[in-house]
């Protein structure tokens, strides 16, 4: 059963991510969710590889689990960045170059394949604060960081994919 915990967590994560678009955004209840969905995210990996029960589908489903909670909240926050066009046309573009990895992983590998780098974690650290900081920071500024991270970090990505003969998910970034 303890092995069994990473996936459970990553499981719950995916189910928490859903639940978050039926409460009132940025309210008290929201936030213990959404700091749930974050800490889930950061513990399903670090108990994994305690227990020695990383496998190839607790990746899949730790990734899946990422999708969904980051596309919950960009649903989410869409009304919120309306105003700010130059924001939505950053975020699809780093969506579109998210895409063409995960397509050009696949027809290369012929496999889906989501690589674990330093910068894909610090991008989704990062854009996980968005929601804590968006009512004291001003939302032009706030943006600016985790879009310009999660650019580099999905151009890296594009890079690596494009690069390695074989996928290596757990690969640290592209200069290791």
């Amino acid at each position: 059963m303890q092995k069994q915990i990473p996936n459970i967590l990553s499981v719950l994560r995916i189910i928490f991510s859903f639940i978050l678009l039926f409460l009132k955004p940025f309210g008290g209840l929201f936030y213990a969710v959404y700091i749930f969905c974050g800490l889930s995210d950061m513990l399903d990996g670090y108990i994994a590889r305690k227990t020695k029960s990383v496998s190839r589908f607790g990746s899949v489903l730790d990734s899946i689990g990422d999708m969904v909670f980051c596309a919950v909240m960009l649903y989410i926050f869409i009304p919120v960045i309306t105003a700010y066009t130059f924001i939505i046309i950053w975020v699809i573009g780093i969506a579109v170059l998210r895409i063409i990895s995960i397509a050009t992983g696949y027809f290369k590998y012929r496999k889906i394949t989501f690589l674990h780098t330093y910068l894909n974690k610090l991008t989704g650290f990062i854009i996980f604060c968005v929601p804590l900081l968006y009512k004291v920071i001003d939302i032009n500024i706030l943006f600016i960081i985790p879009c310009s991270i999660a650019s580099i970090s999905a151009i890296e990505e594009l890079i690596i994919i494009v690069k390695l003969k074989e996928p290596d998910r757990d690969i640290k970034g592209f200069f290791s």
